[in-house]
């Protein structure tokens, strides 16, 4: 007995080195990718940082010159708007797909790899194949240019992406509606209820955590969208009237519009002011989606 006293701290303490090995090098990989350019990010929105170098401390003034761009706030609200529209079609998409390929038509597998495959396909590629697909053949339909202008240019980029995004989904609805218990679909339909009851009374209830997943990955992957709008659009379009003014960046989403302040407008301070706050809206709302969704499981 006193042998096994005297070795069990020191067994703990091998395990605690055991652990540390084995978790440093993710630890040490997050800090430097993401806590670290977080932390001086946030330092860099309150200067006058050029990139290379800081002169002077300015304090809230990059803030104060992002809320006074027009070309920023059209940017916020169409993000808005796109994240809305994706996180409703992507899903009902994806969850229709995911039923058609549990059901039991032959052939399966192959829709399931079918639909999966535009995820597979880089964002600005795929943005250039569809800029390809709207202005080569669609217009022979059409007769004229589906990004022409900008409500159909963001019609476009809200096809483009369900058409890659809603595969992947589709795979977790899969997922998800494999894990139904079979007997309690045989126990509600030998108690007389139809197909429509049990899909929205049995199967919709106890896929909520899936569909919970689903809602998040969409919305964080809709607010962060940049390389199919910078593919097919690059930005432009053009907005008369919003704040008294004229933009020329009607279909520039908020990465988008971070990207281009910081790049070519070489305008790095006030760039990463508005990633800061691009990174509290996204945490805020992916927060109160995922509360929201918890609260819905824990209620049905």
């Amino acid at each position: 007995a006193l042998y096994g006293l005297y070795r069990f701290p020191s067994q703990r303490y091998h395990r605690g080195i055991v652990y540390f090995i084995f978790l440093f090098p993710l630890v040490f990989a997050f800090a430097v990718t993401v806590i670290i350019p977080l932390v001086l990010g946030v330092g860099y929105s309150f200067t006058d940082w050029t990139g290379i170098k800081i002169t002077k401390f300015v304090g809230l003034a990059n803030y104060s010159s992002m809320f006074h761009d027009p070309a920023f706030l059209w940017s916020v609200l169409i993000t808005f708007l796109f994240v809305i529209l994706n996180i409703i079609m992507v899903n009902l998409i994806g969850f229709a797909l995911a039923l058609l390929c549990t059901s039991a038509i032959k052939g399966t597998g192959f829709f399931r790899a079918a639909y999966f495959l535009p995820n597979l396909i880089g964002g600005i590629v795929l943005g250039y194949i569809w800029q390809f697909v709207f202005n080569n053949v669609l217009i022979q339909m059409t007769k004229t240019s589906f990004l022409a202008n900008t409500e159909t240019a963001m019609l476009g980029i809200i096809i483009v992406y369900i058409w890659q995004y809603a595969g992947y989904i589709m795979l977790i609805y899969i997922t998800g509606l494999t894990q139904v218990p079979k007997d309690v679909i045989e126990a509600a339909s030998i108690d007389g209820a139809n197909s429509k009851q049990v899909l929205f009374h049995v199967r919709i209830p106890l896929i909520m955590p899936t569909i919970t997943i689903c809602t998040f990955l969409t919305l964080t992957s809709a607010f962060k969208q940049f390389d199919v709008n910078m593919a097919l659009t690059n930005g432009t379009g053009s907005v008369d009237g919003f704040l008294g003014g004229y933009l020329a960046n009607g279909t520039q989403m908020l990465a988008l519009n971070i990207y281009n302040t910081a790049i070519s407008k070489n305008s790095y301070a006030v760039g990463q002011a508005k990633a800061v706050l691009f990174f509290i809206i996204l945490a805020a709302v992916s927060l109160i989606q995922v509360r929201t969704m918890n609260s819905k499981e824990v209620e049905l």
